[in-house]
């Protein structure tokens, strides 16, 4: 019991930490000084991961249902080592370098109405695919770890009962993450 109580307050601080700390570098004005030119294309390395996790969250969901736990077990554990080197690159790439505004062709930070009207309403299509991939990315953490909680402690009740509603979202999250970088790749400078 003690150690459900100690899981439970862990996962908990760090499904709070986590956002807390990504939206502070995401809106903080201060930036880590680098001349490492490898840090601007995190971008694409994320996206590559966001990828990968994708294609095995899809190949553990295979091997579940062919009730080959030991495959299942493997993916999902590179799914989350997947999603923890994201993690941190994404956190290096935004400590490091000013967010990209969706249309901003010139590259200065500020859209202007030129830039508006060229992108048009697409701009709405990517708005609503980054919302939903940045919310669902932070509600997603804690039923993670939560999942993971569950099957490390057996408890496969309740690491079925999770999962239903975890998996989609954290494949979701994956796949829309790869949208998001396709369509504001054309503006990182």
């Amino acid at each position: 019991m003690k150690s459900n109580k100690k899981a439970l307050i862990t996962i908990i601080v760090v499904s709070i930490v986590i956002p807390v700390a990504v939206a502070i570098l995401l809106f903080s004005p201060f930036k880590i000084s680098s001349d490492a030119s490898w840090i601007k294309n995190l971008p694409t390395f994320n996206a590559f991961i966001n990828g990968l996790t994708a294609m095995f969250l899809l190949i553990a969901r295979y091997f579940i249902m062919q009730n080959k736990r030991q495959w299942h077990k493997w993916f999902m554990e590179l799914s989350f080592l997947l999603g923890a080197m994201f993690l941190v690159s994404y956190i290096i790439y935004h400590a490091s370098v000013p967010s990209v505004s969706y249309g901003d062709i010139n590259g200065n930070g500020t859209l202007e109405a030129n830039e508006i009207l060229r992108i048009g309403n697409i701009r709405y299509v990517y708005y609503t695919l980054l919302l939903s991939h940045i919310s669902l990315s932070i509600v997603v953490v804690p039923f993670v770890l939560f999942a993971f909680y569950y099957a490390l402690s057996e408890n496969f009740t309740k690491h079925l009962k999770i999962v239903k509603y975890t998996w989609p979202i954290w494949f979701y999250v994956s796949v829309s993450g790869v949208l998001v970088y396709f369509m504001i790749s054309p503006y990182y400078q």
